[in-house]
């Protein structure tokens, strides 16, 4: 079995002078050829698959208005242009064929590369850059096909409120998310859902936590989490802006980090999924920190080296976090 990807650059989907533009895509697109994986093409998701994350009202609202776009949609600030729904329907549809394609045999695991990206879209309400929720609605499909529990992995640099939202009241749907903590959108503390301990875990994090902080979240809180909840299929919200020199956060990962926590996490997929995973593209707002991002998961995915030589560890110094990791450890019951 092979890995497969889709790519949706959503091009019609920008706004003047916003981070979240087709340009992040620019340095990776011609170079997806040098990758040992196969593309497959993104088809819309439906209404109903949306639906099973999505208030219908608010599927019905965002079609209304991108009719009548550009316009901006809230102060983060999120935008929407007149092919924002049909971009929003096609991002979430590469999330579900790459989720499919695994749950199916037909390939071993996978890589969404879409935008608009979705992790802080909540069931209610569009938000943060993002418009439908590909990550949680990937996750809901594995469900509605019959595995019975699923865990998102989140290491964006900005905490996955929506995907939160998503997965608070449902018992089969894990989640876990590193973020930096006291920027957008200002959630993810470690007791935000005390009656979900130990399957809905928040790691909120210091600027320049770094990637040694990481590897060691990865077996203190990752692993021990994961062999606990024992899901069947793990989702992986890839936010590159964890990465230092990104314009927007100083979270302090560098390519070797996400290359290391990706290999990490198919690792942990190989252990207790049968290797079920997808990874699904969130937030970079520099594209060649995107471009050696996408370059780690793909070297992870298909256990090949790394084709660019990145050369761009961290010039800070990384923070302390061992009682920021104890405190989770305890929260959440972790021996």
């Amino acid at each position: 079995m092979t890995t497969v990807y889709t790519f949706v650059p959503s091009r019609a989907h920008q706004f003047p002078d916003h981070p979240e533009k087709p340009g992040r895509l620019a340095v990776i697109e011609p170079q997806l050829n040098l990758f040992h994986a196969e593309r497959i093409e993104a088809q819309p998701a439906s209404p109903p698959a949306v639906a099973r994350v999505h208030l219908p009202q608010l599927i019905q609202n965002l079609e209304e208005i991108c009719r009548h776009g550009p316009r901006v949609i809230d102060s983060a600030p999120t935008y929407i242009t007149k092919t924002s729904y049909a971009d929003a329907l096609l991002a979430a549809g590469g999330a579900l064929q790459c989720t499919q394609a695994v749950l199916t045999g037909a390939a071993k695991n996978a890589f969404a590369i879409v935008r608009p990206p979705g992790h802080h879209a909540e069931p209610d309400k569009a938000m943060g850059f993002c418009i439908f929720n590909n990550v949680a609605i990937a996750a809901q499909e594995a469900l509605a096909s019959g595995l019975e529990r699923v865990m998102v992995i989140d290491y964006d640099a900005h905490h996955g409120n929506g995907t939160q939202q998503a997965c608070l009241q449902d018992e089969r749907f894990g989640f876990i998310s590193t973020h930096q903590w006291g920027i957008y959108p200002g959630t993810g503390w470690i007791d935000d859902a005390p009656h979900a301990q130990g399957r809905l875990v928040n790691v909120p994090l210091p600027a320049h936590a770094g990637d040694q902080t990481f590897s060691r979240i990865h077996q203190e809180i990752f692993q021990p989490i994961v062999r606990k909840f024992k899901p069947q299929m793990l989702f992986i919200s890839a936010g590159f802006d964890a990465h230092w020199r990104d314009p927007l956060t100083q979270l302090g990962l560098s390519t070797a980090g996400f290359y290391a926590i990706s290999k990490q996490l198919v690792a942990l997929a190989e252990e207790i999924c049968d290797g079920k995973i997808v990874f699904v593209l969130e937030g970079g707002y520099d594209p060649q920190n995107v471009a050696y991002g996408v370059d780690a998961v793909f070297g992870a995915l298909t256990r090949s080296e790394l084709k660019f030589e990145a050369r761009d560890l961290s010039p800070h110094k990384e923070l302390d976090c061992e009682a920021r990791i104890a405190e989770i450890r305890q929260f959440h019951q972790i021996t």
